[in-house]
């Protein structure tokens, strides 16, 4: 154990992570040689080679992976270490990165900033938005310390034993389309109920919608229409395609196609007159949950933060 330390794996990870010993150098701050250098002794003290090295540059043997992997238990354990020694001052000082998806952007993480805010005003919090893909590979690269996430039912989810993820509750979707033919006649439109009354109307069959002209959202998004309209027996006629709710809308209000959002791209998105928010089947909503590195947990400033996720519940069904 004498001939591993943190620094031989942190260096690992580098170059895994940036495929060359050049641009791991230039992550850890180090000069080429040095890097270099470095590992090179470590394969001789360890008595395994640990990089293939070729004209394209470098890759890690199968033991080189090995310890490359165990540097982010190694990462996580040793920023327990240190916020665990915050906790003497009652979390006085600390710190924690949070990822999340564009649609709990305005929902869920002002709630949850505003709860450490108050609850660990000594606590420095930052925030980056992303799509779930992206957040999970954060956490594992120790970058970010939480993040929230999103999956559909029937993902291809594969398990990651060095993560620790929970489930936090549902995030309905509903269909978004102009009202223009409702009880009132032909013609007649209906004025667009809000997010909070979809609920208790009746569910819209998407094989109703079989002709219609769609609006897709991000890549994610775009699969689950593709899977959900498959199910009901077609194709979706995708016309248009951007990530931003309020665009959606602005586009459905429009004339230009039919689109599905979930109720919190919905909540702080203004519905023009005209438009109609109508459910759809329960199970097509989405699971929002949160992710960390296992044994996170541990580490006070993270426990301040799920503690503050888990206050930010009700905000889903």
């Amino acid at each position: 154990m004498d001939d591993l330390d943190p620094q031989l794996l942190r260096a690992l990870r580098a170059v895994a992570d940036a495929g060359s010993i050049t641009g791991a150098a230039a992550t850890l701050g180090y000069s080429q040689p040095a890097v270099s250098q470095l590992l090179q002794r470590a394969e001789q003290r360890l008595g395994h080679a640990l990089l293939l090295r070729g004209a394209r540059g470098v890759t890690l043997t199968e033991a080189g992976q090995v310890l490359a992997d165990h540097a982010l238990h190694v990462q996580a354990a040793l920023t327990a270490a240190r916020e665990d020694l915050d906790a003497v001052g009652g979390l006085a000082r600390g710190r924690v990165r949070i990822a999340g998806f564009p649609s709990a952007s305005s929902t869920l993480v002002p709630a949850v900033l505003a709860s450490m805010a108050a609850a660990v005003p000594g606590v420095t919090t930052s925030y980056v938005e992303v799509e779930p893909p992206e957040a999970l590979e954060l956490v594992r690269r120790g970058e970010v310390d939480v993040a929230l996430t999103f999956t559909y039912v029937g993902d291809d989810v594969a398990t990651d034993a060095g993560l620790v993820t929970r489930a936090l509750g549902r995030d309905p979707l509903a269909l978004v389309r102009l009202a223009l033919v409702r009880s009132g006649g032909p013609g007649h439109v209906r004025p667009a109920g809000s997010v909070g009354a979809v609920a208790g109307s009746l569910a819209v069959d998407l094989a109703s919608l079989r002709g219609a002209r769609w609006i897709g959202g991000c890549p994610r998004c775009r699969g689950h229409l593709l899977a959900s309209c498959a199910s009901a027996g077609f194709v979706p006629d995708i016309v248009l395609e951007t990530d931003n709710a309020a665009a959606v809308v602005g586009l459905v209000a429009a004339g230009l196609g039919v689109a599905l959002l979930p109720r919190l791209a919905l909540a702080t998105t203004v519905i023009p007159p005209g438009v109609s928010i109508d459910p759809v089947d329960d199970e097509l909503a989405r699971r929002v949950e949160v992710v960390v590195a296992r044994g996170a947990e541990r580490v006070p400033s993270v426990r301040a933060a799920l503690e503050a996720v888990r206050a930010a519940e009700p905000l889903l069904a």
